[in-house]
C-alpha cells in the first residue's frame, strides 16, 4: 500500500496527465486563471505591507505628535515620520495654516482647513485601495471562467464518448477528471482573492477611521496654537 509521500506524488502525476490531454482553449482557460492568481497574490503582499509599514509608522507619528507643544514642533516630529499617511495630511494641513498666516497674520478660515485636510485624507485612502477591485474582480468572475472550462471539457469527454461508442464510465471519467481541473484553478484563484478583498476593507475603514481622528487632533493643536 503507497505510503503519503507516494500517494502524493501519483496525484500530481495524474493531474499534470489530465492537463496534458487538454485543448488550446483549455489551456488559454488555465492560463487566465493563473495570471490572475499570481497578480493576486502579488497584491496581497503589496498591500499587507502596505497596510502594515502605515499602521507601525502612524503610531510612532501619533506619539511624536501628541508630546509636540505646538505646531512648530509638531512639523519637526513629522520629519522623521515621513511614509507615514498622517505625516501627509499634517502637512497638507499645516500648509494651509501657514499660507493663512502668512497672507493675514492670523488663521482667517477653519473651514479651509478642514477641507485641506479631508482632501489629503481622500488622497492617501485612493492610495490604499488601488489594485483592491482586482481582488474583487478575481474572487467573482474567477469561478464563472474555470465553470467555463468544465462545461467546455465536459462537451468535449461526452463527444469523444459518442465517437467511441462506448457508455462506460471509464471512458467518460477522464474527460471528466480533466475538465474539474478548470473549476478546481478558478476556485485556487476566487477563494484567497475573496478573502483578502474583505481583511483589506476592514483595514482600510480602520485607516479611514485613525486619520479622521488625527485630522480632529491637529485642529485642536491649531485651537492650542493660536486661540479663538
Amino acid at each position: 500500500m503507497p505510503g503519503p509521500l507516494a500517494a502524493l506524488f501519483l496525484l500530481q502525476t495524474n493531474v499534470w496527465d489530465l492537463v496534458g490531454q487538454g485543448t488550446t482553449l483549455t489551456y488559454g482557460i488555465l492560463a487566465v486563471l493563473l495570471i490572475a492568481s499570481v497578480y493576486s497574490w502579488t497584491v496581497i503582499f503589496s498591500k499587507l505591507s502596505s497596510f502594515g509599514r502605515a499602521r507601525r509608522s502612524d503610531i510612532r507619528f501619533l506619539s511624536a505628535f501628541r508630546k509636540a507643544t505646538g505646531l512648530e514642533a509638531a512639523m519637526v516630529a513629522s520629519e522623521q515620520f515621513r511614509p507615514s499617511p498622517l505625516v501627509s495630511i499634517f502637512e497638507q494641513g499645516y500648509r494651509e495654516v501657514s499660507r493663512q498666516v502668512k497672507s493675514r497674520g492670523a488663521l482667517a478660515n477653519r473651514d479651509a482647513i478642514s477641507r485641506s485636510l479631508q482632501l489629503a485624507i481622500n488622497e492617501q485612502l485612493s492610495r490604499f485601495e488601488q489594485n483592491l477591485n482586482w481582488l474583487a474582480t478575481t474572487a467573482s468572475v474567477s469561478p464563472f471562467i474555470g465553470l467555463l472550462g468544465t462545461v467546455l471539457g465536459i462537451i468535449r469527454a461526452f463527444q469523444g464518448l459518442g465517437a467511441a461508442g462506448s457508455t462506460s464510465l471509464g471512458a467518460v471519467g477522464p474527460g471528466i477528471a480533466e475538465a474539474l481541473i478548470a473549476t478546481a484553478v478558478g476556485l485556487f484563484a476566487a477563494i484567497p482573492a475573496a478573502i483578502f478583498y474583505n481583511y483589506f476593507g476592514n483595514s482600510l475603514k480602520e485607516t479611514g477611521a485613525r486619520m479622521d481622528d488625527f485630522s480632529l487632533e491637529f485642529l485642536n493643536l491649531i485651537e492650542r496654537s493660536f486661540g479663538e
